[in-house]
């Protein structure tokens, strides 16, 4: 009876490793090249059928170390049209001058020149932009979605792209964070600049909903600049 009792228990050992490794998403390989493809398309789509928004942004700007009271701080409006780009209202701003004219302003100006009309594209999330490699852990659970986590890194360098990880939606493509190192220092006076941006959907479409930007350098010390987006209104492509 011991015997038969051993050859059981292996017997139902062997089966229930066999599940387990038969278990949907735990063996399953996922192909690199059709995740590219998803994210290239959920790109594409994006850029064809947003015609125009806007939003609310919030920045603000902290200074050694501390994260509870900003040194300066600006709200403003921020219209986007496709095929003319990006221009700011200033609702409202307070706190250090310095820090407004020569770090905000800037940054919205920045901002401005990266979305005119044949600069855009190169900024873009996709694998024209980007070389990528599906993550050893590929699919991972982030803010409640189910992602597709990839290692990036930019095939030119510039402030604005970064070398990191980018999660996108398993279903569809769609971003849901990036963050990493940014691949070109904005000048020579300040120190690697660590970025992280989250995203919303909005009527099936990735908007920045949180951004945060670090850099540590000898000469201003450690700047925390935060972005926080809002109200978005989207005049979507109709849809047939």
């Amino acid at each position: 009876m011991g015997l038969r009792r051993l050859r059981t228990a292996h017997t139902v050992a062997g089966i229930c490793v066999l599940l387990l490794f038969q278990a949907p998403g735990l063996a399953q390989e996922h192909d690199p090249a059709a995740v590219f493809r998803l994210v290239d398309a959920a790109v594409a789509t994006r850029f064809e059928n947003i015609l125009g928004f806007t939003d609310v942004e919030h920045y603000a700007v902290y200074r050694g170390g501390d994260e509870l009271h900003p040194a300066a701080e600006m709200t403003v409006k921020d219209t986007y049209r496709k095929g003319v780009g990006k221009n700011y209202t200033v609702l409202s701003q307070s706190g250090s001058s310095i820090l407004l004219r020569f770090g905000l302003k800037p940054l919205l100006d920045n901002e401005q020149i990266i979305n005119q009309p044949g600069n855009v594209e190169k900024s873009w999330f996709n694998s024209a932009n980007y070389s990528m490699n599906l993550n050893s852990a590929a699919v991972q659970n982030l803010n409640g979605r189910t992602c597709f986590a990839l290692d990036i890194k930019p095939k030119q360098e510039a402030p604005n792209l970064i070398i990191g990880t980018m999660w996108v939606d398993a279903r569809d493509g769609t971003l849901v964070q990036i963050d990493g190192v940014a691949s070109k220092n904005p000048s020579v006076f300040s120190g690697t600049t660590h970025m992280m941006r989250q995203y919303t959907n909005v009527d099936g479409y990735s908007m920045a909903i949180h951004a945060r930007a670090e850099s540590d350098s000898p000469l201003f010390g450690n700047t925390v600049v935060t972005i926080d987006y809002s109200d978005y209104n989207l005049d979507l492509r109709s849809r047939k």
